[in-house]
């Protein structure tokens, strides 16, 4: 399947009903979704993939669709149940699990794909927890940031090693009444660290 294929099929998922500004739920536009995962699938990265902090299943269900076994955690229950229609709806069998980043217990997995909490609005619940959870359960690590935070991520993920950094454009649609416009164009950086 090409990148483009991947991105048309992740467009057609349902997103959040009810986005949460304390979760920092905003959903991960399908462009960014299909340049994470297509890159992870390019690298042989997608076999046994785990979803961090899942939100209504982009990139757990793009995982499964790229071949891998999948499985998703999130702490809204309201997502969740979202995120199993979306995988229904395509026929995909992704393991969706309720559950917070730091009581998750998993075993056997490779790869984390993520697009976690920036901190933005609330410091505490920031992606440091996702990005601790994420180095502990899997060898590799595919996951989004705000621009500017490779020192941080470096210190957070001592003693694994950021392979790559790549520089995407996030297209920021409105969700929120604070949101001045139809739809903001961010960069973030997408990071691959690794774990041996």
């Amino acid at each position: 399947m090409k990148k483009k294929q991947l991105e048309m099929l992740l467009e057609g998922l349902e997103g959040f009903s009810n986005p949460s500004t304390d979760k920092e739920q905003y959903a991960t536009p399908a462009c960014v979704a299909a340049d994470l995962l297509y890159l992870a699938y390019l690298r042989g990265d997608l076999d046994d993939v785990c979803d961090l902090g899942c939100g209504t299943g982009i990139l757990a269900i793009g995982a499964a669709i790229l071949g891998a076994k999948a499985v998703g955690i999130e702490v809204d229950a309201q997502a969740i149940e979202i995120a199993k229609k979306n995988a229904a709806r395509f026929g995909f069998e992704v393991d969706f699990v309720r559950g917070d980043v730091n009581s998750i217990a998993l075993n056997n997995i490779k790869t984390v794909v993520m697009n976690p909490p920036f901190g933005a609005q609330k410091a505490s619940s920031g992606d440091r927890a996702f990005l601790e959870k994420a180095i502990q359960i899997a060898n590799v690590v595919y996951s989004i940031h705000n621009l500017g935070s490779e020192g941080f991520i470096r210190r957070i993920v001592e003693p694994c090693c950021i392979d790559e950094i790549y520089r995407i454009k996030y297209p920021l649609k409105r969700c929120f009444e604070f949101h001045s416009q139809d739809v903001k164009i961010i960069e973030v950086d997408l990071y691959r660290i690794t774990c041996h």
